[in-house]
């Protein structure tokens, strides 16, 4: 069973809502998930990308791959935990 990282839409037409979710490569867009990871939502400001990165870590760890846009947002989300943890103790 190979799986993927990858986003599923559930918002309307003007107001975009995606979810991070862990599903099989082969399943449509919208299918069942095996495991939702977060939230992405574009149209706020400041940090539209929520997930957990432990679960991330674990799902990768256990070959899942996740899709280019998704591999991007992983990268961003990662950068964006490690940066809050110094400001708060700056």
């Amino acid at each position: 069973m190979a799986l993927k990282i990858r986003l599923t839409k559930v918002g309307s037409v003007h107001q975009p809502l995606y979810r991070v979710v862990v599903a099989e490569a082969r399943s449509r867009r919208d299918g069942d998930p095996v495991e939702f990871l977060g939230t992405y939502t574009p149209k706020t400001k400041g940090n539209p990308i929520n997930l957990k990165l432990d679960r991330v870590e674990y799902w990768l760890g256990k070959g899942a791959l996740p899709t280019n846009t998704m591999h991007a947002m992983i990268k961003k989300a990662r950068r964006s935990a490690a940066a809050a943890p110094a400001a708060a103790t700056a």
